[in-house]
């Protein structure tokens, strides 16, 4: 039984409570953790940007779902299933089979007096199984308080009193076999077979309590759910009941027989939970008067460096380099606070008003990232003066002020102040592994410590020593030895399972900037828990473009399952490399598309997509598809997932640039695979390019 995938996901929800925040008042979500009745959805949607998890629990079946609304109407949902659930008598804990879904839901059209709001789905379409199901849904309100909603459903939702296809020309639908393989699209069956109605009312009662009732076209029949569900009934009855905004307890009577139980907690990547930034005030803008812009006397520049350094210091933003002119002050700075590069430059444009002779008119402002200079913004001061407290003036600025690539051969003075070489620090750290080719996960959780050495600031030498909480000192269980493809991924669940500190990673990683718009990384020794050698990566991306290009080339050995400094266990060595196109499509839309060898081997593409919000909620999905056949990948066919990235500031109002990531796949798997290294440059680099900033230039003021 494959059981911790499902609890890791179930603990993500309950970490999303949390953190829940308010929702539109006419939205809730049904069992399967989609805005709809109990069992059955409704053609309603959530607000854009909102990201619901949803755990659900009846009889012979528990569930967790994540659900985000992509547009204001596409919406996707990831789903993790226990089904045919029992007591094992032998172990005393519940065992069942997981299942893995992931749905597609489009509204057509808005609601009007006269018309409902309609509504296409499909769920399952990734893989084959008891639970794929198409439908086409109307919901109408009545009122403010009822909705009624009609639909029709094919495949698990056509199972109760089916009739024939209206949709004749698409032919029978096939048998559903747990043989059928895991991650095939499921296109084979969509809209495929008999077809059948179902329906349901809501009514909201109040803020906090509402009803539903519903008629399913579920019938759970014997020989696809047994024993699992029984469903003697088709009317199915619940109460919803919230108790804070973006928090939805429900409890249900399902099909005459069951009683369900949900939670679902709501996020909007549009909003934050509760304050729009607690962060110190930013220091008032000094005007200069008419006579100091004639006649500024000049101030030594020892002296700027030393002024500007202490009050940049106090916004948690280091000085490295500062060149006075007679007109002209350029700054090079790291941002060590705040996740908008927009709203550090509003800082440091404040403070260079204060210590600056009258007579500096241009400020040229050159954010750095791990030793290299990111990019150059020119203002004028005269509009930094003029637009603090005006109207619109973030736009305004935004329009006025000069975006460069940064000169590498500056003639900047450095005035990096001596740091501590060394830092260290102690935390938890949270993984899903692979337990062997058939899909199976582990979770692992323990104690990390990491320390980091700083040679120069372009040259870091960098490691991790791990203890894990869960796996204990216990016997080999071998490698599981797949014939036609390395292990590359699919050990991993065997890796630091002896009970003792293992080396997690230990690298040495050098930036440069070797031509303008050209940036590169260098990365040497166990660059992973799994594999150790030598990454190297080139990329071109202009300041101004949309469009970025890269490269990556890596020769890397698998290490020894003791997660020591040996490579001999696996005896295996590869070359892998991509060419990589990025670009940046507007409103917060990132694309990748990434060619080459993956880790087995393998040659293929991999395409992903991400939407980035203004508050710096991330979220995203990828496919990678390889020349590895069925028989060699496995389960699951090709690689594919949704990842989460939620800044910390979103979350406390505190400004930092920490932010909390997860990944889920619907399995882990040897095809498709990639090293995982830390500090790739595209994102790295593109916070200081032209899109990032204007993306949030609404913050240079804050």
């Amino acid at each position: 039984m494959r059981r911790p995938v499902f609890f890791a996901t179930s603990f993500f929800a309950l970490i999303a409570g949390h953190f829940a925040v308010a929702q539109d008042a006419g939205v809730t979500y049904s069992l399967n953790g989609t805005p709809g009745l109990l069992d059955m959805p409704t053609a309603q949607t959530a607000q854009e940007g909102a990201l619901a998890a949803t755990i659900a629990y009846a009889p012979g079946l528990l569930r967790t779902t994540f659900t985000f609304q992509l547009t204001d109407r596409l919406s996707g949902s990831l789903r993790y299933s226990l089904v045919d659930l029992y007591d094992d008598p032998t172990s005393g804990r519940l065992e069942g089979e997981l299942e893995r879904g992931f749905d597609l839901r489009y509204r057509f059209n808005n609601e009007t007096t006269y018309l409902p709001a309609i509504a296409i789905g499909l769920r399952d379409i990734l893989t084959p199984n008891r639970f794929g199901s198409e439908y086409l849904v109307a919901t109408k309100s009545i009122g403010d308080n009822l909705t009624v909603t009609a639909g029709i459903g094919w495949g698990a939702m056509g199972t109760r009193d089916g009739f024939d296809n209206p949709l004749s020309g698409l032919g029978d639908r096939p048998d559903f076999d747990e043989a059928d393989p895991e991650g095939q699209l499921a296109s084979d069956y969509w809209f495929r077979g008999d077809a059948a109605a179902f329906g349901g009312l809501e009514y909201q009662i109040n803020e906090r309590w509402g009803i539903k009732a519903e008629y399913s076209s579920i019938a759970y029949p014997v020989e696809s759910f047994a024993p699992a569900i029984a469903a003697d009934s088709p009317f199915n009855f619940g109460v919803t009941y919230r108790p804070r905004p973006g928090v939805q307890l429900a409890i249900a009577s399902l099909y005459g027989n069951e009683l369900a139980v949900s939670g679902s907690f709501a996020l909007n990547a549009n909003n934050r939970p509760g304050m729009s930034g607690i962060e110190p005030a930013p220091a008032p803008v000094k005007v200069r008067t008419a006579q100091e812009r004639a006649n500024g006397s000049a101030a030594p520049e020892a002296a700027l460096r030393v002024a500007l350094t202490a009050l940049l210091k106090i916004e948690g933003i280091t000085l490295t380099g500062l060149s006075v002119t007679d007109t002209t002050a350029r700054v090079r700075y790291v941002n060590g606070r705040y996740r908008s590069q927009a709203q550090a430059m509003g800082r440091v444009s404040r403070m260079m008003t204060q210590v600056m002779p009258g007579q500096i008119e241009t400020l040229v402002l050159e954010p750095e990232a791990r030793g290299i200079p990111l990019s150059a913004t020119t203002i004028a001061r005269s509009d930094v003066e003029r637009l603090e407290n005006q109207a619109g003036a973030a736009q305004i600025m935004l329009q006025r002020s000069q975006f460069d690539d940064a000169d590498i051969a500056t003639d900047l003075i450095n005035v990096r102040p001596e740091a501590p070489r060394w830092a260290w620090g102690i935390g938890p750290y949270f993984e899903l592994n692979s337990l062997g080719s058939d899909g199976s996960v582990e979770v692992d959780t323990g104690i990390t410590l990491r320390g980091v050495y700083t040679i120069t600031p372009q040259l870091v030498l960098s490691g991790a020593i791990g203890q894990s909480v869960l796996k204990a000192d216990k016997a080999d269980p071998g490698i599981d030895d797949t014939p036609d493809i390395q292990n590359v991924r699919s050990d991993s669940g065997f890796y630091g399972d002896d009970g003792v500190p293992v080396l997690r990673d230990l690298t040495l990683v050098h930036y440069a900037r070797p031509a303008p718009n050209l940036y590169s990384r260098v990365s040497v020794g166990y660059l992973e828990r799994m594999f150790g050698g030598i990454s190297t990566e080139l990329l071109w991306k202009p300041v101004g473009s949309n469009l970025g290009l890269g490269a990556e080339l890596n020769y890397v050995a698998q290490r020894d399952s003791d997660m020591a400094f040996g490579f001999d266990e696996y005896d295996y060595d590869v070359v892998t490399g991509y060419v990589s196109a990025y670009y940046d499509l507007g409103n917060g839309y990132h694309t990748q598309l990434d060619l080459g060898r993956y880790l087995a081997g393998d040659w293929g593409a991999t395409v992903s997509i991400d939407r980035e919000y203004n508050n710096g909620v991330r979220v995203g999905a990828y496919v990678t598809q390889t020349d590895l056949s069925y028989d060699a990948f496995g389960d699951g066919s090709y690689n594919k997932g949704i990842r989460i990235t939620i800044p910390q500031d979103y979350l406390t109002g505190t400004a930092t640039r920490r932010d909390y990531d997860a990944t889920l796949r619907t399995r882990v798997g040897d095809g498709g695979a990639r090293l995982r290294i830390n500090g790739r440059l595209y994102d790295e680099v593109r916070e200081g390019h032209l899109n990032d900033l204007s993306d949030t230039w609404g913050r240079f003021w804050r």
